[in-house]
């Protein structure tokens, strides 16, 4: 991919509305630079996104506000991000940036997904702004570069991601359509492993070149089970992938336990209720205590009466069809 192109737009801003993702076949472990170990697979949410608007004039300087307020913090992220990005021309302006989220921080949503999501959409609308496919390959490679689970959140349904940016995946039977994401919440509070020290473990871990084997077996298989219509087999993947990821944490040195004593007791119930009642509900965990619940459209009422029994705070989403550009205005050379 080109990284040579200039700007056309002497000032100007956009603003991109971009959802969070939830990774079934999971990524876990890094190569290169924001590389990942193996291929991941990932389902776009709906409700679950951030805003982000970018303004830029000629001058130097950034300033970062998030709901509302100026976050130093963020605008430190984000000013090292910028500055190691490969388009000089960067350097040439002043941008203001402006970011809030519908969903809560430690919430078991990946707001990092969303918000290099968004942030990479504005700034593939500063460096291109024809929305083809190679602007959202563009768009994937930015945020990708902010955060490697953001490059998914680039397109809508479903999406994977092996190299330097991510593709949507094309071949998804009727059954996944409408597929619901019921988040349970069992512990608001701060990830004890940040994703960037997760990552590492991965690099002298013992299990690191099993995993990897693992993960692309699953992937394939997964792909498979999503083309065919095969909840089953989708679903026992993606049970087998979280359980993976947090087997992988506690063998790992330094070791973590991740998940609550709330968080089995949870896994033990969606399992006696899946062997009970015959339905297609699976759940999926980040890297953290809290639960998504995957099942079909056509089984969320008496699911629903289930989730309500958990007794445990609830986020309603579903897979969603992707970014949507809300505005965008700039003002070329010469005009």
């Amino acid at each position: 991919m080109s990284m040579n192109s200039v700007s056309k737009y002497s000032f100007g801003k956009v603003t991109w509305k971009c959802p969070s993702n939830i990774a079934l076949i999971k990524y876990w472990g890094k190569r290169g630079h924001q590389l990942p170990l193996n291929p991941s697979l990932s389902i776009t949410l709906k409700n679950a996104y951030t805003v982000t608007e970018l303004a830029w004039e000629k001058g130097e300087g950034l300033d970062f506000y998030f709901d509302g307020a100026l976050n130093e913090a963020f605008k430190e992220k984000i000013k090292k991000y910028l500055d190691s990005l490969p388009y000089s021309f960067l350097k040439e302006y002043k941008f203001k940036i402006s970011s809030k989220n519908t969903f809560p921080h430690s919430a078991g949503i990946a707001s990092s997904a969303s918000s290099m999501g968004a942030l990479g959409l504005c700034l593939a609308s500063l460096i291109k702004n024809e929305m083809d496919e190679d602007f959202y390959k563009l768009a994937s490679n930015l945020a990708r570069l902010g955060s490697g689970s953001a490059c998914r959140s680039v397109y809508g349904n479903m999406a994977s991601w092996s190299d330097e940016f991510a593709i949507p995946i094309k071949n998804i039977h009727e059954n996944f359509k409408g597929m619901k994401n019921s988040i349970l919440i069992v512990d608001r509070g701060v990830k004890e492993v940040s994703s960037r020290a997760g990552h590492a473990l991965m690099e002298n871990h013992p299990y690191r070149e099993r995993r990897i084997q693992r993960a692309n077996e699953n992937y394939k298989n997964l792909n498979e089970a999503i083309a065919s219509g095969d909840f089953e087999t989708f679903g026992a993947i993606v049970e087998q992938e979280a359980l993976e990821l947090h087997a992988l944490m506690m063998t790992s040195s330094p070791s973590f336990i991740l998940m609550k004593p709330k968080t089995l007791s949870l896994i033990e119930n969606i399992k006696t209720f899946r062997q009970e009642s015959g339905l297609n509900l699976y759940f999926t965990l980040d890297a953290g205590p809290n639960i998504h619940l995957l099942y079909p459209d056509s089984q969320k009422d008496k699911i629903s009466s289930f989730i309500k029994e958990q007794e445990v705070e609830v986020l309603e989403d579903e897979m969603g069809c992707g970014p949507e550009l809300i505005s965008f205005e700039g003002e070329t050379y010469g005009n």
